[in-house]
C-alpha cells in the first residue's frame, strides 16, 4: 500500500516511535508498504531547521534533510505539480484550517488517492472531499 506522509508524521519518525500510534507504527513496520513525502512537507522541514525548531544530530545542515528523508528513511519525495494545483484550488474550505501547505498537501492526496498519515485532526473534516484519510492519535 502506499501511503503520503505529513511534516509532522516525518518530525515524528525522526524523534522516535513514541510519538506516533500503534496503529502507524504498524504501516511503517509492514515493509510491503510504499511512503511518500509531499515536496511541500520538504519544504516546511527546510524552513523549521533553518529556523532552528527541529534538528536532528545527524542533519549539520538543511540540505543533509533531504538526503536522510530518500536515503536513510527510503521515503520517496513526491513533487508537486500541476494537478494537485488545479485540485488545491477546487478545495471546500474547511472551518479553522487556513494553512495552504496542508492544504496543498491534502490536494497532493486527494489527487493521487494515497492515503495521508497525520497528526492533525482537522484533516479529517476534507474526507467528505475523498481524502483517505490516517490519523495518528497521539
Amino acid at each position: 500500500m502506499r501511503y503520503l506522509i505529513d511534516t509532522n508524521i516525518f518530525i515524528h519518525l525522526n524523534e522516535g516511535k513514541d510519538f506516533l500510534s500503534k496503529n502507524v507504527v504498524y504501516l511503517f513496520e509492514d515493509y510491503s508498504n510504499q511512503f511518500y513525502i509531499s515536496s511541500e512537507s520538504v519544504k516546511e522541514l527546510l524552513h523549521l531547521f533553518q529556523a532552528g525548531k527541529i534538528g536532528s544530530r545527524t542533519w549539520k545542515k538543511a540540505c543533509d534533510i533531504v538526503d536522510s528523508i530518500e536515503n536513510d528513511w527510503n521515503i520517496t519525495i513526491k513533487y508537486v505539480r500541476k494537478e494537485h494545483l488545479v485540485t488545491f484550488s477546487t478545495l471546500d474550505r474547511v472551518e479553522n484550517h487556513n494553512d495552504p501547505s496542508d492544504r496543498l498537501i491534502i490536494a497532493q492526496a486527494i489527487c493521487e488517492k494515497i492515503p495521508l498519515i497525520s497528526s492533525d485532526g482537522k484533516f479529517v473534516h476534507y474526507r467528505k472531499q475523498n481524502l483517505q484519510f490516517v490519523f495518528n492519535k497521539r
